[in-house]
């Protein structure tokens, strides 16, 4: 009886590892999805996991320095800083109204960006339809008014990821929008 208990226990804890194994694979697949192709250095299919994981760390600490820099960006701008210089004394960049922004992830999701002056009047219901227009379904929107300025931020999926969104398009469209 004990030899079919240990036999038993042993097989248990076999089928516990391959799961655990079969778990993690997946989670670095997902993880290695989400890093843009054009981040990473060679094929995805002869990488180690390892080689994986570290390409992932890279990739969210430039997300981190890039946040970072967008946040120090919008609190020189939220202080009127228009001289081209942050709370530093550093120099930055000054910002021409109204800026288009779109980015592209994965070829499946698009962020859109756009920063308008307070007396700039468009209706965001327009730049929605610009982006659905163009085969894209926007799945969140915000905006903030910082100072004199009006940040909108739309997220959308592409609805056919075979056909996929002619970005320059979109970008050409909305720019003739907020103009």
């Amino acid at each position: 009886m004990k030899r079919y208990n240990a036999g038993h226990e042993k097989l248990d804890r076999k089928i516990v590892e391959r799961n655990r194994r079969i778990h993690m694979k997946d989670l670095c697949f997902k993880l290695t999805s989400l890093i843009p192709s054009h981040h990473l250095n060679s094929s995805q299919d002869m990488q180690s996991r390892q080689h994986q994981l570290d390409e992932a760390g890279t990739y969210i600490k430039l997300l981190e320095k890039r946040v970072e820099e967008l946040k120090a960006r919008r609190a020189g701008l939220a202080m009127g800083n228009h001289d081209g210089m942050d709370n530093d004394n550093n120099t930055s960049i000054r910002i021409e109204l109204p800026v288009v922004e779109l980015r592209e992830y994965l070829g499946s999701s698009l962020e859109v960006v756009l920063i308008t002056g307070l007396n700039k009047n468009f209706a965001i219901s327009e730049a929605i339809g610009v982006i659905e227009d163009e085969g894209a379904q926007v799945v969140s929107a915000s905006f903030s008014a910082v100072g004199d300025k009006v940040f909108h931020t739309l997220h959308a999926q592409v609805k056919v990821c075979r056909v996929g969104v002619d970005t320059a398009k979109v970008c050409q469209r909305l720019k003739e929008l907020v103009r």
